[in-house]
């Protein structure tokens, strides 16, 4: 590549990630953004890597394959798992983080950095390469419609998120802190009887929704169902599902059973709001007042946001985009995120990391690195490449995606503590050479 400077458009996760790996590699950057003149449905902050649906990166820990993923971007020197780290709230085994701190940090890692050019502005067009597009999976208007053109067309599904509720509303006689199975006392927790249930359950599925555009298909991601889309499976689905309540009991009442439990998630570190876990709604703002203050603990829940649901897009990327994030009918041209087809805030982050490496390798005449299916990093990008399954869906970070060990035992942590070895020991090899300069 004749031009050493790279545009990044987006200053999501994958954008960030990719931007700060490219500059930590002595090339320049411009990093568009259309903040904070113009935002997407979903945001509200001006700050970059806006966290819009949870405030968890989920488990932190090996036996999942995103605490393997996690542990793999430290490694490869990630600027998105040094902001989590540094800015965690309790959350059991789950690394969960201050929204607005999260997204300080990195703001002021990407302001601050003398490589990298900010630009406010929205963009219209593809850029010339070289270039990544890391403009998230809420990407519309000329861009899309230039996007669109360019890769032969792009799927789409309704992605939500849940709500987030002030402390000081919550009725802590009825709420309890604990975690699951007496890992701690990270999350607040609203006991249900069977009755108390059967009424919200009631009330949930009958609930009033935002109408979609008639001429729109729903087609709901399962990673992040609308409660009230689960509640409409059947009765039982929610005990059973993010309503749980096994391993909870209320240390204040030791013998006392529940039917269902609806737990809530710190949200920022002064431990002033909480998220309720599991409870990503289209409902309109009115009905979540009216029904999620049906849930004891709750009657009198303040909203500092209430939930919202909106339509992502994605790439069809399997044979159109390489295990680099290459749009291969255009060399040079590179996509990071959750456009992608990667599901997840990790799995963003990863991908703009992979792409940041390679398009800054490529232009330092470095061979590319290809991290293989045998680490987590790499297998989200084998999937999204070379899926061939059929119906093309967006895909969160599982050991199914990485490549099996021979003669595995059948014990499932066994074999997945194996390939975590082995991961981390490629992980370790691999960050020698690309993070040498």
């Amino acid at each position: 590549m004749a031009n050493r400077r790279v545009t990044v458009v987006g200053a999501g996760l994958a954008g960030c990630e990719a931007a700060f790996q490219i500059a930590g590699r002595n090339i320049p950057v411009t990093l568009i953004d259309m903040k904070p003149n113009k935002k997407s449905p979903a945001h509200t902050s001006e700050l970059f890597a806006e966290l819009v649906c949870s405030n968890s990166l989920r488990s932190d820990r090996l036996q999942n394959a995103v605490g393997l993923l996690k542990e793999e971007l430290r490694r490869f020197n990630s600027l998105i798992m040094s902001a989590a780290d540094a800015t965690r709230v309790p959350a059991g085994g789950a690394l969960a983080v201050d929204r607005e701190a999260f997204a300080a940090f990195i703001t002021t890692a990407i302001r601050e950095n003398p490589l990298i050019d900010v630009v406010e502005q929205e963009v219209e067009e593809i850029p010339e390469a070289p270039a990544i597009i890391a403009t998230g999976p809420l990407t519309a208007g000329k861009l899309f419609e230039k996007i669109e053109a360019l890769t032969g067309g792009s799927l789409h599904f309704y992605d939500a998120a849940a709500p987030v509720i002030y402390a000081h509303s919550l009725d802590m006689d009825i709420v309890f802190r604990a975690s699951r199975y007496d890992r701690g006392s990270d999350y607040l927790n609203c006991p249900m009887t069977k009755e108390e249930y059967t009424k919200f359950h009631n009330a949930l599925v009958e609930a009033e929704t935002v109408k979609l555009h008639a001429f729109e298909t729903p087609r709901v991601f399962e990673g992040c169902m609308p409660v009230e889309t689960m509640a409409k499976r059947g009765e039982k689905t929610l005990a059973f599902g993010p309503l749980k309540p096994v391993g909870l009991h209320d240390p204040r009442k030791e013998n006392e059973r529940f039917h269902a439990v609806v737990q809530l998630r710190q949200d920022n570190a002064q431990g002033t709001l909480f998220n309720m876990v599991g409870f990503q709604t289209n409902l309109t703002f009115p009905e979540q007042r009216r029904v999620f203050r049906m849930i004891p603990g709750l009657e009198n829940a303040e909203f500092a946001r209430y939930g919202v649901m909106h339509r992502n897009t994605f790439l069809n990327s399997p044979g159109m985009l390489g295990w680099d994030y290459q749009l291969k009918s255009h060399p040079g041209l590179y996509f990071a995120g959750q456009i992608t087809g990667v599901e997840g805030y990790v799995e963003s982050a990863a991908s703009g990391l992979v792409a940041g490496v390679e398009i800054a390798r490529e232009i330092l005449g470095l061979s590319p690195i290809d991290f293989t299916a045998k680490t987590a990093t790499g297998a989200l990008s084998h999937y999204i490449s070379e899926y061939n399954g059929g119906d093309f869906q967006p895909m969160n970070v599982t050991y199914g995606i990485m490549d099996s060990i021979k003669n595995a035992p059948r014990n499932k942590q066994q074999r997945y503590e194996l390939i975590a070895n082995r991961a981390l020991e490629l992980a370790d090899e691999l960050a020698l050479e690309i993070n040498c300069k």
